[in-house]
């Protein structure tokens, strides 16, 4: 990433840590950049730059400096702009500063002197998404050339696939911008250019059938400068067999319908994130359960709404008068493109529980009104399975049940026999192991042999419900002195299951992509007295954690996950590292896998998602 230059520790490791950050994202390396300023004097030196990596919130950039003269250079500095909202937060092998928009690097002492034809390079790390401009090495043009100033192109918008076949697709993607303007694009494949094209399509052939294949595109402007490389996208050919995922883990996300409101999270953004290569189910919430019936959540989230072709999977707008819109539909145009991911419709949840009570007391009507709605003939080819989401039978959740221990397994044995072998049947559980608590409440073990596996809710255990603490993490993968509740931890929940007969391999780790947490906290570790909920985007009490990383970074673990205090205010929550650790913990265990709540908490490159998924491997 740099010329060689004297062994220095700190230095090492830095590399290190950034070479394995950049191996883990996989991200495509963007073409080489040479930047002019306004006309001057043939330079004794050029500076070009490179984009080295982008992980969506920030990335690398590399500038290498190449003594074009004929006499020893002694020192260098470099000068360059940036646009506003994009700036240096680290260097290495220069001393970088910023006034504004405006950045100067120098020389440090071992690699200011280049003789003629030497090269010394210096590397940092940004925020933001601008290119640089104005490029000056020591007080000339950065390429020694008299052409004024001009900018590099944008990174096109992400790829998408469509008119997908064994051994063909069509990728399309949105049109980059340039100062100067567009002159073409290179396609890259699995990180190899295959073609450079004018427009903004390329129809690819010679695919192999069944194959997953990954693709980015890069803009060049009319003198050949590159720009930064859209975001990775994996679309698999139809035909073959899907190979098994590694182990045959589990890898669950829940979406949500309402996500498409004020969160503005689509099914696209599966495909932009990475993520709908890194899963293998989707669990789309909720249906309702009403008059102990299966019932629609939101017809319009459901299959109604239209959407326009840059926001759509496949790129192809919806129509006025086609049978089939809205998030079901797009689900159909990603299971096209990704046909390994299983995708159940969920029933139920926190808000929707209410009905249960009813459908228990006629199992074998709630599970045919339930077939009857997921396989109805306009949507039956999107769902693979069923999953419901009581919460919770003979206990207390929103509203309390009595409907006795046995009314799980009656509903789950009625669901089963309804739904056959070939359709998934599972179910979100409690992970309440408290003694004589919501587990004992009703018979897991005897239902488990109906369903393919249970998705066990390990968070939630604590939050500002209880407004004035103590502050507890709200996903402990184990207990720990001064938990404020025993059993209320994911080691025992899962380790009271086994003992009642559930098979480690139908259940599933849960995993939250937000945080909870609370305000008016005086100390930092876990135990804390609080005033009430901290204020978070939707609601008091809970953030995602693509907000949470950068507001209030982790600054402690606990019980294998993450805590945070900022101000007054503290936090809980899972980051890649402790996903990492409790992935190694359910493989030790022969989990099932893991399943998370829910997409939209994740960061825009899905490292959330990633972090399951590598964990699970």
């Amino acid at each position: 990433m740099s010329t060689a230059s004297p062994p220095r520790t700190r230095r090492t490791r830095f590399f290190t840590r950034v070479a394995a950050i950049v191996a883990a994202l996989a991200l495509p390396v963007t073409g080489l950049v040479v930047l002019a300023a306004p006309a001057q004097a043939a330079a004794a030196a050029t500076a070009t730059y490179t984009k080295v990596s982008d992980w969506g919130t920030g990335f690398e950039g590399k500038w290498v400096v190449k003594n074009t003269g004929t006499t020893t250079l002694t020192s260098w500095t470099v000068e360059w702009d940036y646009p506003a909202g994009t700036s240096v937060t680290s260097a290495w092998d220069a001393t970088v500063t910023g006034s504004g928009t405006h950045w100067t690097a120098k020389n440090v002492g071992w690699n200011g002197t280049l003789a003629p034809g030497a090269s010394a390079g210096f590397g940092f790390n940004g925020a933001g998404g601008g290119s640089p401009t104005g490029c000056k090495i020591n007080g000339a043009s950065c390429d020694g050339s008299t052409q004024p100033g001009d900018a590099p192109p944008s990174s096109p918008g992400a790829p998408t696939a469509s008119n997908i076949t064994e051994t063909s697709l069509t990728l399309s993607w949105g049109a980059a911008t340039d100062d100067k303007g567009i002159k073409n694009y290179d396609v890259y494949r699995d990180g190899a250019k295959i073609a450079t094209v004018t427009g903004t399509t390329y129809a690819q052939t010679g695919l192999t059938k069944g194959t997953t294949y990954s693709y980015h595109v890069v803009a060049r402007d009319t003198i050949d400068q590159t720009g930064a490389a859209s975001v990775t996208v994996s679309f698999t050919t139809t035909g073959g067999t899907q190979p098994p995922d590694p182990g045959g883990k589990v890898k669950l996300g829940y979406f949500t319908e309402w996500g498409v409101y004020g969160r503005n999270y689509h099914v696209k953004n599966l495909v932009t994130s990475g993520t709908a290569s890194k899963i293998t189910h989707i669990n789309y919430a909720f249906g309702n359960v009403q008059n102990g019936q299966c019932t629609i959540g939101d017809a319009y989230a459901d299959y109604d709404k239209a959407y326009t072709a840059d926001q759509s999977v496949d790129g192809v707008a919806d129509t006025w008068d086609q049978p089939l819109r809205g998030n079901f539909n797009q689900l159909r145009k990603l299971k096209k493109a990704y046909p390994n991911i299983k995708i159940l419709w969920s029933f139920g949840g926190w808000t929707w529980s209410g009905g249960f009570p009813q459908a228990a007391a006629n199992p074998t009507a709630f599970a045919q009104s339930c077939y009857n709605l997921v396989e109805d003939p306009r949507w039956a080819d999107v769902f693979d399975g069923i999953d419901l989401d009581w919460e919770y039978p003979n206990a207390c959740g929103l509203s309390c049940d009595t409907s006795g221990a046995a009314a799980f397994k009656n509903l789950m044995q009625a669901t089963r026999a309804k739904f056959g072998a070939n359709n998934l049947v599972t179910a979100a559980i409690t992970a309440d192991a408290s003694s004589g608590g919501k587990i004992d409440a009703a018979d897991y073990g005897g239902a488990s042999q109906y369903v393919d596996f249970y998705n066990v809710m390990t968070y939630d255990f604590f939050g500002a419900w209880a407004a004035q603490g103590p502050t507890a993490p709200h996903s402990p993968l184990t207990s720990y002195a001064g938990i404020p509740q025993a059993g209320f931890n994911s080691a025992d929940a899962i380790a009271k299951l086994k003992a009642k007969g559930v098979p480690g391999a139908k259940l599933n780790l849960g995993i939250g992509f937000y945080g909870r947490g609370w305000t008016g906290v005086a100390q930092a570790a876990p135990g804390g007295t609080a005033t009430g909920p901290a204020p978070g985007t939707y609601e008091q009490g809970i953030e995602d954690y693509k907000v949470l990383k950068t507001s209030c970074p982790a600054t402690g673990t606990i019980a294998g996950t993450a805590y945070a205090k900022c101000g007054s205010n503290w936090w809980s929550y899972d980051t890649p590292a402790t996903i990492a650790g409790k992935m190694t913990w359910a493989k030790q265990q022969g989990l099932k896998g893991a399943f998370f709540w829910e997409f939209s908490g994740d960061t825009a490159n899905g490292e959330l998602a990633n972090a399951i998924h590598t964990g699970l491997q």
